[in-house]
């Protein structure tokens, strides 16, 4: 055995190409409809594009306005297996769709990719974004002490992983700066990769590797979690999920699991659109409820 129960870096692949979980032709439309949806996004609501957070030529965002004042400020951390240059912001504007209509105000953000980078430097990366949101969201119509994290994929990785950042001595905020994470299809058990076809870019160290696996690192306090993946993905997806969620319970973090039916790894965020979808009632009733305590 190799990793688990697999013989096979084959086996492996297999269970974590998310390409093979439904047909091309079905995958190439869903992601061919997102440009136009991302267009659409731009073209009837409020944004300012491309505004930057960090150094790194990479570190740039977008903001949707909330349609009401002191909104939760919602960021959004796309996918691409941490390693895909050509996954960017611009083709997620669409998720502000929902997330608007809901009264929230949403940040789309853009990360460095493997192996330009190391994987703890993309992390780095979000955590200047979470910065530069609190210090800037009433600009926006948000609030500072509302600030919720989603990501996808890699992006739920890393939005997971933003509950170990010692906010105060880094970076001069609260402890709790997050007040909620909805972490949708991530990979939070890292040892898997080092046997796969993407380990040629992520280039994992076993050190890496422990070290952002929050199944490992994961310790209290950290931000209630909405740990969400599509009920057709593959058996590792969902192990991953329910292995984040049992190290949750363990710690006595509140942990929520929501598989959405008839979806995979590429379609579950699709709801996020339409703000009457199952995926987005949930994470609004989640930021409601993270965000309630949250001074005025």
């Amino acid at each position: 055995m190799i990793y688990r129960h697999f013989r096979t870096r084959e086996a492996i692949d297999a269970q974590y190409d998310t390409s093979r979980q439904m047909p091309a032709d079905d995958l190439d439309a869903v992601m061919r409809s997102r440009r136009p949806m991302s267009e659409e996004a731009r073209r009837t609501l409020p944004h300012h594009l491309d505004i930057r957070y960090g150094s790194a030529p990479e570190q740039m965002l977008d903001v949707f306005p909330a349609n009401r004042p002191d909104a939760p400020a919602v960021i959004f951390i796309h996918g691409g297996y941490w390693s895909t240059p050509e996954i960017v912001k611009d083709i997620y504007s669409w998720v502000a769709l929902g997330f608007q209509e809901q009264g929230y105000a949403t940040f789309v953000i853009d990360y460095g990719v493997c192996p330009d980078y190391r994987i703890g430097q993309l992390l780095t990366q979000c955590e200047e974004a979470i910065a530069w949101v609190y210090a800037n969201a009433h600009r926006f119509g948000a609030s500072r002490d509302k600030i919720y994290v989603s990501g996808h994929s890699a992006g739920g990785h890393l939005s997971a992983m933003l509950t170990l950042t010692n906010w105060p001595d880094r970076y001069t905020l609260p402890a709790d700066v997050i007040k909620g994470i909805c972490p949708i299809s991530g990979l939070f058990d890292l040892e898997p990769f080092p046997h796969t076809w993407l380990q040629q870019k992520l280039c994992l160290t076993p050190e890496e590797v422990k070290d952002n696996s929050p199944t490992v690192q994961l310790r209290v306090p950290a931000a209630p979690m909405l740990i969400i993946w599509g009920a057709g993905e593959s058996e590792e997806f969902h192990r991953q999920s329910e292995k984040l969620h049992a190290r949750c319970v363990a710690l006595g973090i509140s942990s929520h699991l929501l598989p959405i039916e008839g979806t995979y790894h590429s379609t579950v965020i699709n709801g996020l659109a339409d703000p009457r979808s199952e995926i987005s009632k949930a994470i609004a009733e989640h930021v409601e409820e993270t965000c309630r305590s949250a001074p005025s």
